[in-house]
């Protein structure tokens, strides 16, 4: 099941893909996707539904980030080992967590913003977690029965800022526009191991990330396990897992976005985004 939200920002409809492509809506079902919409007992609900029965979307509507009102956007750092050596960072021995602004997340096509006097915007292709059911103390066996689903994410990051203005490495990571999310949340029952999933990212019609999920150092079920044992996980958050080898700040010379550059990344079977670069007037 691929679920989407469609619409001006802040006005947002749910709708599904059908499996033909088409946008059908989903609002004559719930408000929005988001918190309790994404229960096992609602997402169960929206499964038994005909699409065929669902009103048809004509034209070609923006695509807005596949969940609303995320509470908690948790990123885990340095969890693909060669990305780790790439950026000359030792191998974290727990999970890396850093949060993302909500105020970042943005459609899965819309403009990616480079701040003002910011030179080092650079990409990260991730696979996304979305929470589906609360999780507190849970163990590795039990964290995969609170996912709702999963999605293409886009952890845009802006380096001097993440690691040269002191703290946390949320200030280059929660600019306005840095949190491209979907196009779709794809229901987990429709993705049979997280852990076996092809990542891209290219630049202006060049491959620079290649990836898999298979190499993370930790895997989804033992971050949602570890998360768990912080603070009590949410239907709707979401955790961003982290990204292979790639990056702009890993190539030498380095390499960082410029107005104009074009973002396509993409995840096997989750979809992909593409996103425009612009000064951020």
């Amino acid at each position: 099941m691929k679920l989407l939200r469609y619409g001006p920002p802040g006005q947002e409809r749910p709708g599904l893909l059908d499996a033909d492509g088409g946008l059908r809506d989903l609002s004559g079902h719930l408000g929005d996707l988001s918190g309790a919409a994404l229960l096992p007992q609602a997402m169960a609900r929206i499964a038994a539904l005909d699409p065929a029965s669902l009103p048809l979307i004509e034209g070609d509507p923006r695509i807005g980030p596949c969940v609303g009102g995320v509470g908690k956007y948790m990123c885990i750092g340095l969890n693909y080992r060669d990305h780790a050596e790439e950026a000359g960072m030792a191998i974290p021995e727990h999970p890396i967590l850093f949060m993302k602004a909500s105020s970042a997340i943005c459609g899965p096509n819309d403009d990616v913003l480079i701040p003002r006097g910011a030179d080092k915007v650079d990409w990260e292709v991730e696979l996304g977690v979305v929470i589906g059911k609360p999780a507190k103390y849970v163990t590795e066996a039990e964290a995969m029965g609170h996912v709702a689903g999963y999605c293409v994410c886009n952890d845009v990051s802006e380096r001097d800022r993440q690691l040269k203005l002191s703290g946390q490495w949320t200030k280059g990571k929660s600019c306005d526009s840095f949190g491209p999310l979907g196009p779709w949340l794809v229901s987990a029952d429709a993705v049979p191991d997280p852990q076996a999933l092809r990542l891209t990212a290219d630049v202006n019609g060049e491959r620079l990330q290649d990836g898999t999920t298979a190499t993370m150092i930790f895997t989804v079920a033992q971050i949602i396990a570890h998360l768990s044992t912080l603070f009590t996980l949410h239907p709707g958050d979401v955790i961003a897992t982290g990204t292979p080898p790639g990056v702009g700040m890993g190539m030498t010379p380095q390499r960082f976005l410029k107005p104009g550059d074009v973002m396509e990344v993409g995840i096997e079977g989750l979809g992909r985004q593409r996103q425009v670069a612009r000064a951020d007037d």
